[in-house]
């Protein structure tokens, strides 16, 4: 679902940070007003665990991959605009260092990602289990059929940002300047594969973790999260790692997703033409490890490697900036 540099035009991605920036905003005050100390790693390691959760590729039918994110998640624990910081630094992480995504398209993707899909899947999930007992099953029907549509809205969303770009931007003949495909093609591609693909996934993931924190910590279940102790936190610090040492596994999904082309790619499809506005965008950022790999190193190695990297970098972030934040809501020791 990430927009690269290139399929939107300068002018679409200055709407979408722009239409991005007032929930930045919002989500710095309001969650300034809401994290302690004993929550900013909790907001660290659900980021990290949506960084590494995006880097497992699965593949969808015509030839074409997909993922999940895990911003529902993180809404259902600490809030949407919590899942609004931490997401957007993931995808920023990604964009920065790895070339997933891009710079000029941050806006889009975080509007995509970290503000379509936590706020539409969190009100489901509040909608369903309302008045619900912290370990009611139904916390799981909303956590399953929540993360489940808010991953098919921003689909759809991207979809739609895609697809209008043939006809606001194009030649005096009629070709594409940026993203090749209309309306027509973009919003069923991208709906489809997160109807049949990405979003079972999104719903199993979430569904699953989501299970395991009611019995073991139920006090995270809530936007109000206490960040209490209960059982052994530290069992979800090691699923991550053990997550990171699998990332591999999202190796084997052959196939790009749908709209994150490059030109050989586009070439590779048969489109029979490079759009000059992609064309001229695509790859500008040098990314220091493009498509998670480490130089002279194997292609296994190199996703453990962009792995931990990524991780460090979500946590290390997220931690400043939640002690920043959370600095006048620290209780008294």
């Amino acid at each position: 679902m990430h927009i690269p540099d290139g399929y939107l035009s300068p002018a679409t991605c200055g709407v979408m940070y722009a239409a991005s920036a007032p929930f930045w905003y919002l989500a710095v005050n309001r969650v300034r007003k809401v994290l302690t100390s004993r929550t900013v790693p909790v907001l660290a390691l659900f980021s990290a665990f949506s960084f590494v959760l995006m880097m497992f590729n699965v593949p969808v039918p015509g030839g074409t991959t997909a993922h999940a994110v895990g911003a529902t998640l993180l809404a259902i624990v600490l809030g949407p605009w919590a899942a609004v910081l931490g997401v957007s630094v993931a995808l920023g992480i990604q964009a920065l260092f790895f070339g997933d995504g891009g710079l000029l398209t941050f806006g889009a993707n975080c509007f995509n990602m970290a503000i379509v899909m936590p706020f539409v899947g969190y009100f489901i999930y509040k909608v369903i289990s309302s008045n619900s007992e912290i370990t009611s099953p139904r916390r799981i029907l909303g956590v399953v059929i929540g993360s489940y549509v808010g991953i098919v809205a921003a689909g759809a969303v991207a979809g739609i940002e895609l697809g209008i770009q043939p006809a606001l931007f194009h030649t005096a003949n009629g070709t594409p300047l940026y993203a090749p495909y209309s309306l027509s093609v973009a919003l069923p591609a991208m709906v489809i594969a997160h109807l049949a693909v990405a979003g079972p996934i999104e719903g199993a993931v979430t569904g699953g973790v989501v299970a395991y924190l009611q019995r073991s910590h139920p006090s995270l279940i809530k936007a109000d999260a206490t960040g209490r102790k209960e059982g052994k936190f530290w069992i979800l610090w090691g699923a991550l790692g053990v997550l990171a040492l699998a990332t591999p596994l999202g190796l084997l999904a052959s196939g790009t997703a749908w709209g994150e082309w490059g030109l050989d790619e586009l070439k590779n499809i048969g489109l029979g033409f490079i759009p000059r506005g992609l064309e001229k965008l695509a790859g500008w950022w040098p990314a220091p490890l493009p498509d998670y790999g480490f130089p002279r190193m194997g292609a296994v190695i190199g996703y453990i490697l962009s792995a931990v990297v990524g991780i460090a970098l979500v946590i290390f972030l997220l931690w400043m900036l939640g002690r920043r934040l959370s600095h006048k809501n620290s209780p008294a020791q």
